[in-house]
């Protein structure tokens, strides 16, 4: 797993609004999704699997924010693996 991976700066977070997509997260939750799109796996789906919403409002990622409370389990969870390099990380995607 590269390098890359494992640097906050790798990742970006969606912040919900108050127009839910049909296909994505409905439950107001922060999720996480690669900077830099891995061109193996597919490209409009968060870190937890979700689908990305039509129009996200980005937020860097920052430790502050890993803290919150919304942000979504799972996605916290791909992102601990990405960043150790374990092998189930790939399995995410």
């Amino acid at each position: 797993m590269p390098a890359h991976f494992r640097s906050l700066h790798a990742y970006r977070l969606i912040e919900p609004d108050e127009q839910y997509d049909l296909f994505a997260c409905r439950e107001g939750r922060l999720h996480l999704v690669a900077r830099q799109l891995d061109l193996n796996g597919p490209i409009d789906r968060t870190l937890c699997g979700g689908l990305l919403p039509a129009n996200p409002r980005w937020l860097e990622l920052d430790t502050r924010l890993l803290r919150d409370r919304r942000l979504c389990s799972s996605c916290k969870a791909g992102l601990g693996a990405r960043r150790k390099g374990l092998p189930s990380a790939q399995a995410l995607w």
